[in-house]
């Protein structure tokens, strides 16, 4: 089973492709979108409600049976750690091997997670590349954590998709078109709740 967590503020197509290619590629039976309730290493404050995140991805994932929304993190008061996310599943879902779906940019950091050695060894992660990791950094970077914990990291086979939602967010700050960067159903839903503008 795959896992994409993110803050998913706005969710967009490149978070949609690479659910579904590491889905493909990996074999995986469903892949659970969850968006992060009040993550440690973003300034929370100043991202849209959980609530309008989830409602977002939900939008976002409708269409594939393949894809589940789970609320789990934006339920859980505090600061949430993937950590013990990747715990409530293993619990909730017993003899289910999971795969961790992330971008290049959160495995290169990934040494400041909480618990990182043990998350790492709880679970496999897949990344994709990203433009703003080098593929030498990213390579360097697997290299250095798997022989140092003796745990593996795939790297999916994926163009790069050089899209953000940091970029979306500051195309609709600037009134331009976001159309092609989202599903049209969580476009509407940020014009609706008038996100992103201020």
């Amino acid at each position: 089973m795959g896992i994409m967590g993110g803050t998913f503020d706005p969710i967009h197509i490149g978070h949609l492709i690479l659910a579904e290619e590491a889905k493909n590629y990996f074999g995986l039976d469903k892949i659970i979108f969850i968006p992060t309730g009040r993550p440690p290493h973003k300034h929370w404050d100043n991202m849209a409600e959980p609530i309008k995140r989830y409602e977002m991805t939900l939008l976002a994932t409708t269409d594939n049976p393949d894809f589940i929304v789970s609320s789990i993190e934006i339920d859980r008061e505090g600061t949430t750690y993937t950590i013990d996310t990747i715990k409530y599943l293993i619990q909730k879902y017993k003899d289910t091997e999971f795969y961790f779906i992330t971008g290049a940019d959160s495995i290169v950091e990934i040494s400041n997670w909480k618990n990182s050695k043990e998350l790492l060894s709880l679970c496999k992660f897949i990344t994709a590349k990203r433009a703003v990791v080098s593929d030498n950094k990213l390579e360097k970077t697997i290299s250095e954590i798997e022989k140092k914990l003796g745990v593996s990291i795939d790297i999916l086979p994926i163009p790069y998709i050089d899209i953000s939602s940091t970029n979306i967010r500051n195309k609709i700050k600037k009134n331009e078109s976001i159309k092609y960067y989202l599903p049209d159903s969580v476009r509407d839903y940020i014009f609706k709740n008038k996100l992103y503008i201020d």
